[in-house]
């Protein structure tokens, strides 16, 4: 059997793959690609998931490619399906947009490389885990109180999410409901909003939460936030859990639950 090679520009892909077992095929990554940190090191990397370097992948002469709605541009799905036959590699497109939502991308995932040894085992394992914490969420969140969120991303300017981001549809699992109420289609800007800074909603955000990702906010950024929100309690909470999925997830909700009950 020739074995695939595979191009993942997706961090939360990249780390999904190793899980699975797939860890040495995976030829090409981006500089995002952090996770594992040990099975990465030796990996090339193709530029950034926004800006792929595609002569640098290539070269790498990649059997399969990992993308994601959100996280690449279309331009990028387009150009790889417009290389010459003999070099066009298989385009995987993924796009979970709710913590119940990776059960099937795991299966996506793994049905894409079933020839290769262990795959579906390891896919099952990470399945159980993940359907076993999505019960146990289900069963917290009736045991919690809800409360209307700021998610912050980014600032100078502010930026937020939509309610029908993956991040927004983790947090709604605890009964957090993200602010402002707006949805932000499949793909595209509105996704991830822009504030001014003077909406008047935001005397209605019971929390907000400052992620560690993509803009690392620390302590330092507190008291803007809490001027930004007066109302508000303000916490530095780990973007990683909230907004990676894949092999991620199950301890994403374990997180979350936590969070929720302090």
């Amino acid at each position: 059997m020739t074995m695939p090679r595979i191009a993942s520009l997706v961090p939360s892909l990249t780390e999904l793959l190793f899980m699975l077992g797939l860890g040495p095929l995976v030829v090409a990554r981006t500089g995002f690609c952090i996770h594992p940190a040990e099975g990465v090191r030796g990996v090339p990397k193709v530029g950034g998931t926004k800006d792929v370097n595609l002569e640098r992948l290539a070269e790498l002469a990649p059997t399969h490619v990992l993308v994601n709605v959100d996280e690449n541009r279309r331009e990028t799905v387009q150009a790889l399906r417009a290389w010459p036959a003999a070099t066009r590699p298989v385009v995987l497109v993924t796009h979970p947009c709710t913590p119940e939502d990776n059960l099937a991308l795991i299966t996506q995932v793994a049905d894409a490389f079933a020839a290769v040894p262990g795959v579906a085992a390891k896919a099952a394992t990470l399945q159980g885990e993940l359907a076993a914490e999505l019960v146990e969420t289900r069963a917290a969140r009736a045991g919690l109180v809800a409360q209307r969120v700021l998610y912050l991303i980014w600032r100078e300017p502010w930026m937020t999410v939509a309610r029908d981001t993956y991040i927004a549809r983790m947090l709604e699992s605890v009964g957090w409901q993200t602010l402002p109420a707006v949805d932000g289609g499949e793909s595209g800007a509105a996704r991830y909003p822009i504030l001014s800074g003077d909406e008047p909603w935001l005397a209605q955000v019971q929390q907000v939460l400052l992620s560690s990702e993509p803009y690392r906010f620390g302590e330092q950024h507190v008291d803007e936030a809490q001027r930004l929100c007066p109302n508000a309690r303000v916490r530095l909470v780990d973007g990683e859990r909230l907004s990676w999925y894949g092999a991620r997830t199950a301890a994403g909700l374990r997180y979350l639950r936590v969070l929720a009950a302090s």
